[in-house]
């Protein structure tokens, strides 16, 4: 629980929820994108597979990082009521299995529609269970967390 110091508390509140905004902003851009490349007369229209694909890149990546991030918090956790650490090592196997979804598909095709349809509610419960997380550290932040581990300090001469 020491590792984590208050300036990571406020990245860890900022950075999931900040995560899949910066996925949809991302993926609308690449639409508006590919929307005016289509409407030009230029002739260098972005083919549908190519907007597919790029959206599968996008999935893997953001997959990926909340991946990262939920590993991250998994060893920051320790300590904590096991059904908080609980959650958390559900949304982790979720965000896992999502990213390997993601990961083996060349298509949108290749991916069931329980995975495409799904997703989203299995994201919004993810996103949840760390909101949760967070309301308890606001009433119950370690003490550590706040002032750290002890150790003495060296005198300078």
């Amino acid at each position: 629980l020491s590792d984590l110091s208050l300036p990571q508390i406020e990245v860890f509140k900022q950075g999931f929820n900040q995560k899949l905004e910066e996925g949809q902003v991302a993926l609308r851009e690449m639409w508006l994108e590919w929307s005016r490349k289509s409407s030009t007369e230029t002739g260098d229209v972005t083919e549908p597979e190519e907007m597919e694909s790029l959206a599968l890149l996008m999935a893997r990546n953001i997959t990926q990082q909340l991946q990262m991030t939920c590993s991250e918090i998994m060893a920051a956790i320790r300590g904590l009521p096991s059904s908080l650490q609980d959650k958390v090592k559900q949304s982790l196997a979720t965000i896992e299995e999502l990213h390997a979804s993601f990961s083996l598909a060349n298509s949108f095709q290749d991916l069931s529609s329980s995975v495409l349809t799904q997703s989203q509610k299995k994201m919004a419960a993810i996103q949840q269970y760390m909101e949760e997380l967070l309301d308890y550290l606001k009433s119950n932040m370690p003490l550590s967390w706040v002032v750290g581990p002890f150790s003495p300090r060296e005198e300078e001469e």
